[in-house]
């Protein structure tokens, strides 16, 4: 009798791989063609493949087939090829199929929660057959990369974040579940497409998304207890307030505060050592004060404050400009996660300001005379040449960190800050851009990536079953990472380690996940020798 089922189930899979005796224990003879390849025959054959595919939509569908049909294949596929796929499976390439979503929708992956089944959610989550999973990522789509509300479409973000998980965190492919809370959209382009294929309906909120929202979590928490959940891209007014809420609840961060601002607080680690600087000299301007800029400042903080520096005096180094412009005291109406930041009144009379209703980033980088310069505003070319070029007026080496992405959302080009800092500044990006060449050197952009800091975070997490995720632990990951930026041994580096070095990397930063864990009496305490068998068990590799 022939097993149908393992040739529709990707994780059994393997395609030609099957062997002889396999084929027949299975009945798979005359259901496959003759001729058997081994897994690395198979990775040459549809790396082949992949290369005639037409664009980079082409190759996201290419792949994205080949994980729903046989996953071993892919994430080997992948980690072989992981520079050249990495841009494809997530930024910045998962915002044009976030966008198109709809029409490439083809195949079953990860569970929709929609608004109008509440009555239906509790028995939909008990009902699913999968009863280990360690690692969810969530959204409700509302706020997909610079991209704003794309509805259903945003479950690309979660499929391809947890793809991420195990290519770079080793979590077993099988122990991963894709959410999208789908609470309508107020995207009139989505309500108005005959092809949407979410709940055509304008967003529901306060109260009845709360409790929509309850609801989900409750169910996921009654299934599964000690998962990790990943908030991701939900909207500012969400965000912040989902993360509070839950994160003693179920063990949980939000990637897009917490994570973006690990890297970032990396980034400017390096930069310190590089830069012979300390964490107090730093002056830190912030285009956009949502989620992710706050999450930035407050990591930062946080972790200025660790290393002895006092509170009061660790919020001066902070300058935030947001749509109103640079968030000071005089400002009505300051939102009040602006406020502990906000500039004195005596400082914005001291800088005789033209009109202090709206100070511009320009005045606020003549002004403040940053060291670095942080975009998370979504704002292409915000950055401007005159910007830059004043901000290397006084910094020697300025550190300048474009956030945004997908790329066509990103603050400046590093080409154009190359040029403008005549080679000076110190680079790092939200979404990959080729290297620069300039004054006949050649300078390699670093990628100011999460992937460099959620999947070690989540592996340690999976690893010890923590209770909940902590700021130190984040605070640990940044230090571990920035300790391997090839900037600090080459004047022509990358501020962050190749995508290659990151498992290897995300290893390191689990097992001091589960050191700290244990310190802070979230998992029972083990040797450092049983932590890292500890880890090592955790970790899943790409083989039949």
């Amino acid at each position: 009798m022939s097993d149908l089922p393992i040739l529709n189930d990707p994780l059994r899979n393997k395609g030609l791989a099957f062997t002889g005796l396999e084929r027949d224990s299975l009945g798979l003879n005359g259901l496959l063609p003759y001729a058997t390849l081994t897994l690395e025959e198979q990775v040459l054959q549809k790396y082949k493949s992949f290369k005639s595919q037409a664009g980079d939509l082409a190759k996201y569908v290419f792949l994205s087939s080949i994980q729903n049909h046989n996953e071993v294949l892919f994430y080997r596929l992948v980690s072989e090829h992981i520079a050249e796929m990495l841009p494809l499976i997530y930024t910045p390439n998962i915002g044009d199929v976030s966008l198109q979503y709809s029409l490439l929708y083809s195949h079953h992956r990860g569970l929709y929660l929609s608004y109008p089944l509440k009555d239906k959610i509790e028995k939909m989550i008990h009902d699913l057959p999968n009863e280990n999973i360690d690692v969810i990522v969530i959204t409700d789509g509302e706020r997909i990369l610079g991209l704003g509300d794309l509805g259903a479409g945003g479950m690309a973000i979660p499929i391809g974040k947890l793809a991420i998980y195990t290519l770079f965190g080793g979590i077993h492919p099988s122990k991963t579940l894709p959410i999208l809370l789908d609470v309508g959209t107020n995207n009139q382009t989505l309500l108005d497409d005959p092809f949407y294929i979410g709940w055509r309906h304008e967003r529901i909120s306060g109260k009845e998304y709360d409790d929509f929202v309850d609801l989900c979590i409750q169910a996921l928490k009654k299934k599964y207890p000690t998962v990790l959940l990943q908030w991701e891209d939900f909207g500012h007014a969400h965000a912040r307030p989902l993360l509070e809420k839950y994160q003693d609840q179920i063990c949980s961060f939000n990637d897009d505060i917490q994570g973006t601002a690990a890297a970032t607080l990396a980034a400017m680690i390096a930069s310190a050592k590089l830069t012979q600087t300390k964490m107090q000299d730093q002056r830190i301007v912030i285009l956009g004060g949502g989620s992710a800029g706050m999450g930035i400042i407050h990591h930062i903080l946080g972790a200025m404050v660790q290393q002895g520096i006092k509170l009061e005096e660790a919020k001066k180094a902070f300058y935030i400009v947001d749509i109103q412009g640079l968030v000071h005291k005089q400002q009505e109406g300051i939102p009040a996660h602006h406020l502990p930041f906000a500039r004195e009144a005596d400082e914005i009379v001291k800088w005789a300001f033209e009109d202090i209703k709206k100070i511009s980033l320009l005045e606020v980088v003549k002004a403040a005379r940053p060291t670095i310069l942080i975009g998370v505003s979504a704002q292409a070319g915000a950055f401007t040449e005159e910007v830059i070029k004043t901000m290397a007026q006084y910094v020697a080496r300025p550190v300048i960190i474009p956030l945004s992405n997908p790329t066509s959302k990103s603050e400046a080009h590093p080409a154009d800050l190359i040029v403008w800092t005549k080679g000076k500044a110190i680079i790092a990006t939200g979404s990959p851009f080729d290297p620069v060449l300039y004054n006949g050197n050649t300078y390699h952009i670093a990628q100011c990536n999460n992937v460099s800091i959620f999947p070690g975070i989540g592996l340690g997490l999976v690893a010890c079953k923590s209770k909940k995720v902590t700021d130190a632990m984040f605070y640990k990951a940044a230090d571990i990472l920035s300790q391997h930026s090839p900037m600090l041994h080459d004047p022509f580096g990358t501020l962050f380690p190749p995508v290659e070095s990151v498992r290897k990397i995300s290893q390191q930063i689990a097992e001091a996940v589960v050191q700290i864990a244990q310190e802070e009496g979230l998992a029972p305490k083990t040797s450092p020798e049983e932590i890292k068998e500890l880890v090592r068990k955790t970790l899943w590799a790409a083989t039949y």
